[in-house]
C-alpha cells in the first residue's frame, strides 16, 4: 500500500515531531504534488503531512473541528516554520477506493449518499469557517479572470464549450447558492474511510466549512463516475441522499465553478 522510504523526511522536522516518530517505519503515501504525506507505522498509525508555509493552517483547524464532531482523526501537532507540518492519528479502516467497496457499487453509492446527508444535518454553529460558499465563488472568479481554465482535470469541461460559457452559467446561478450546511468540500471516495462498511471518518479538510450542499453533492456524483467509470449511479446517489433537498439546476452551476478549479 505504501512505498517504504526513510530518506524523504527532511532534517528540518520540528523537534517534537522528530522525537515522536523516531525509530518508527515511515512510508510515503503522497497522492498530490501540493503536499507530501507520510504514514508513520507506530501504535495504530499516524499521518504526517508537509506543505508550504501556512498551507495547512486551515486543514489543521478544520480537522480538529471535524474530530470534535466525531467525524475525523485527532490532530496531535501543527507546526509552521519553513514548512507546515500536520500530524494526526490515522482513521481506522480503508478509503472507499478499496477493492472490496468498489466491488459492491450499489452499497457503496448508498453508503456515501446517506453519510453525506447526515453530515449536512450536523450542527455547524461553532464552525470556524462560516463562509465557504463565498470563498469558493471568489476562487472561481479569480481563476476566470486570470484565465485559469484547465480542461485536463475535467476533459469534457462538463459540457461547457468555453470558459466564457461556463462563466455565464456561473454568473447567472451563483446567487441561488444560499443553502448552509457543514461541507466536507472535497467529497470524494478517497476522503471517506470505512471500516468493514461502517463509517470511520473523513480526511482532507482543506475545502471544508459552512456552505451550499450542492458543492458536496456535485463531488459525490463526480467521484462515483470517476472511480466506477460509469454515470449509472448518479440518480441512485441523489435518490439515496434525498431529493427533497436537491436542486439539480444548481449542480450545473457548481460544475461551471469547477471548470475554473
Amino acid at each position: 500500500m505504501y512505498e517504504k522510504n526513510f530518506n524523504q523526511i527532511p532534517e528540518e522536522l520540528p523537534k517534537e515531531i522528530k522525537n515522536f516518530i523516531s525509530g518508527s517505519p515511515i512510508y510515503d503515501s503522497s497522492s498530490s504534488p501540493e503536499a507530501r504525506v507520510y504514514f508513520i507505522n507506530k501504535d495504530e498509525g499516524y499521518y504526517l503531512k508537509r506543505a508550504k508555509p501556512r498551507k495547512l493552517a486551515k486543514e489543521a483547524k478544520m480537522t480538529q473541528y471535524f474530530h470534535s464532531k466525531g467525524l475525523s482523526a485527532e490532530v496531535l501537532d501543527y507546526t509552521a516554520n519553513d514548512h507546515d507540518w500536520l500530524l494526526t492519528k490515522s482513521v481506522k479502516g480503508e478509503d472507499c477506493v478499496y477493492s472490496e467497496y468498489l466491488a459492491n457499487p450499489e452499497r457503496l453509492c448508498d453508503t456515501i449518499a446517506c453519510k453525506l446527508r447526515r453530515l449536512h444535518e450536523t450542527d455547524y454553529t461553532d464552525c470556524p469557517v462560516m463562509e465557504r460558499t463565498r470563498e469558493y465563488l471568489a476562487t472561481a472568479e479569480k481563476n476566470y479572470q486570470t484565465e485559469n481554465y484547465d480542461k485536463s482535470a475535467f476533459p469534457d469541461s462538463f459540457g461547457y464549450r468555453s470558459a466564457e460559457e461556463a462563466h455565464q452559467v456561473l454568473e447567472a446561478g451563483k446567487d441561488a447558492l444560499q443553502d448552509k450546511v457543514l461541507l466536507h468540500g472535497d467529497y470524494c471516495l478517497p476522503n471517506i474511510i470505512l471500516d468493514n462498511w461502517k463509517f470511520s471518518g473523513f480526511i482532507d479538510f482543506d475545502c471544508s466549512g459552512v456552505g451550499d450542499r450542492h458543492i458536496d453533492l456535485f463531488w459525490g456524483v463526480w467521484t462515483l463516475w470517476f472511480n466506477l467509470k460509469t454515470n449509472k449511479y448518479r440518480d441512485r446517489f441523489l435518490d439515496a441522499y434525498g431529493r427533497d433537498k436537491i436542486d439539480e439546476s444548481l449542480l450545473k452551476v457548481i460544475a461551471a465553478a469547477e471548470v475554473f478549479g
